[in-house]
């Protein structure tokens, strides 16, 4: 009698792994260990005892079966949300930079122009443009220096970084250089790259 109920119970859990094989790893684990937990039960014996360890053995094993079954039914069976990696696009980042940096949030500008900088050249531009704000003339220096490798059309970018150096007061003739080029690439707006090229050239000649 023990061992058909030793029987019947790995039955049981049989069943049930093979059920919920299809929901998720992790339960079907859980139920594969009961299995090898049954092999612990009596499997010889004609005792009272034994007869009523059985139908216990039975009735917990089915139990917790039928609990993790329902684990699986709710738990695993939620369907997956899936979470885009960047829902905005690089356009979107740069409009967002400019819309945090108007409001005076640099650090979240600086944050998506770094989001849109691997798909759009002219985002370096506007990180120099927020490192030069907060003062932080490394970075700018670096970030306009990248706009003006990876689009060799961008006069702003000269004119700023020709900006920086006056500021600090150092590279001068490189300065002077960077607006004319400035200059020479976008000529409509040569009134603004002038302003800059006066300073300069009124600072070199004092030093």
């Amino acid at each position: 009698m023990e061992n058909e109920l030793h029987e019947i119970n790995r039955g049981h859990i049989k069943e049930f792994i093979t059920i919920t094989t299809f929901t998720c790893q992790f339960c079907h684990s859980g139920l594969s260990r009961i299995l090898l937990f049954s092999e612990r039960f009596p499997t010889s014996g004609n005792d009272r005892c034994g007869f009523t360890y059985g139908l216990i053995s039975k009735f917990l094993v089915r139990t917790l079966c039928l609990i993790l079954f329902a684990l699986c039914t709710f738990g695993c069976a939620f369907p997956r949300i899936v979470i885009l990696d960047d829902p905005l696009s690089p356009e979107e980042h740069i409009n967002l930079g400019v819309a945090y940096e108007k409001q005076g949030e640099l650090d979240n500008a600086l944050k998506e122009y770094e989001k849109a900088s691997e798909a759009i050249p002219l985002a370096y531009f506007y990180m120099g443009n927020v490192y030069l704000q907060k003062n932080d003339y490394e970075n700018a220096e670096v970030s306009y220096k990248k706009a003006i490798r990876k689009d060799t059309q961008n006069a702003d970018a000269r004119n700023n970084l020709a900006w920086l150096y006056y500021i600090k007061k150092e590279n001068l003739k490189e300065a002077e250089e960077l607006v004319l080029e400035a200059i020479a690439l976008n000529p409509e707006k040569t009134e603004v790259y002038q302003d800059t090229l006066d300073k300069i050239r009124e600072i070199k000649n004092k030093l």
